[in-house]
């Protein structure tokens, strides 16, 4: 063997440039796919799955905020001598309607003070067209806001988390629109928008996640609620109306469903509140969608007192003789507010 031999033979045949290329770059598509998808996963698993970073309801970001607390008696206002309980208006101009019932329990100058912050927390939970009657009539807000811009208020705040699309439902039950066109500022949720909300003397969310960006420097808080059926609590009305200032997981609360707006009473004191009973839903609450199911009510009602507004609307708007939602006497149980109208003063006007 010659000496050219020997040194070919002891050389190592390298692998063929192809094999070489093919097994790099498998690895590197290996690791591709698999960065991939863990970014999916930790984007779009659901946020109970482990290591997800979805948040749509906003606990992970309340979780990491410093935990709050509502001002001390909420935003309540003193009640002014002589005021009724409750302040009951039939017609249909909303506006004039709006004056009428709020000047029975002591006038709208009294509650809302010029430069004032005011949000009104109306009822956006469904992607409903307004004749429904699952949502708050965008022209009773419109009517709303005008009248508190006329009293003074320096930014008027219109907020939800509604239970299905935020702004979807906004801009379908029309309350967008509305609440754009009078002046008031629209206020959405995102991740970043809800805090962790103490509330002292709850039962199931002494501490929760809250829409919390709408109030974050108000001054007075109003809630307009529409009059409707519900299949669990048996009404939606201005108490119920507040649990759509939660975040969180809150289906769960549906099992106890009484004790929630219980809390929800403890936990929003509002300077008053509306019941909006230009439309009632009689049926197939709280989501409708059957104008069959829709009453004309012709009807707005105002009180410093939510569980009194309920009691009243739950007979004489939705006509019901059954024993009243048992959630009005858990809340009056804690103190919270009086469901018994017939034994407080309260005052009716139809205005033309």
């Amino acid at each position: 063997m010659t000496e050219r031999d020997h040194r070919e033979a002891g050389r190592e045949e390298p692998a063929p440039a192809s094999r070489v290329d093919r097994r790099e770059f498998l690895r590197r598509a290996g690791w591709s796919v698999g960065l991939s998808a863990a970014a999916a996963y930790l984007a779009l698993a659901p946020e109970r799955w482990p290591l997800s970073r979805r948040d749509f309801d906003g606990a992970r970001a309340a979780a990491d905020r410093p935990l709050k607390r509502l001002p001390v008696g909420g935003y309540a206002v003193d009640a002014a001598p002589g005021a009724a309980a409750l302040g009951i208006a039939r017609g249909e101009n909303w506006r004039a309607m709006i004056r009428a019932a709020v000047d029975a329990i002591g006038g709208l100058d009294h509650f809302v003070r010029p430069g004032d912050v005011v949000v009104i927390k109306p009822n956006a939970a469904f992607g409903r067209a307004p004749a429904l009657g699952a949502t708050t009539n965008p022209e009773v807000l419109a009517a709303l806001v005008a009248l508190l811009r006329e009293a003074g208020a320096r930014e008027i705040r219109v907020a939800d988390n509604p239970i299905e699309s935020p702004r979807a439902c906004f801009e379908r039950s029309g309350l967008a629109a509305a609440a754009v066109a009078s002046g008031a500022r629209l206020m959405v949720p995102g991740p970043r928008s809800f805090v962790e909300l103490e509330t002292p003397g709850a039962a199931l969310i002494p501490r929760w996640p809250v829409f919390w960006e709408p109030l974050r420097g108000a001054d007075k808080v109003i809630g307009l609620a529409p009059v409707k059926d519900h299949n669990l609590a048996g009404a939606s009305l201005s108490a119920k109306n507040w649990y759509g200032l939660l975040g969180g997981r809150r289906n769960q609360f549906h099992q106890d469903i009484h004790t929630i707006i219980a809390d929800l009473v403890q936990m929003m004191r509002p300077t008053f509140v509306l019941l909006d009973g230009s439309r009632v839903l009689r049926r197939n609450g709280p989501t409708g969608g059957n104008l069959d199911d829709v009453e004309s009510g012709r009807t707005i009602v105002a009180s410093r007192d939510a569980l009194a507004a309920d009691a009243w609307a739950w007979t004489e708007l939705l006509g019901r003789a059954t024993p009243p939602p048992a959630y009005l006497e858990l809340a009056r149980a804690r103190g919270l507010g009086d469901p018994d109208w017939r034994g407080r003063p309260w005052r009716e006007v139809q205005v033309g």
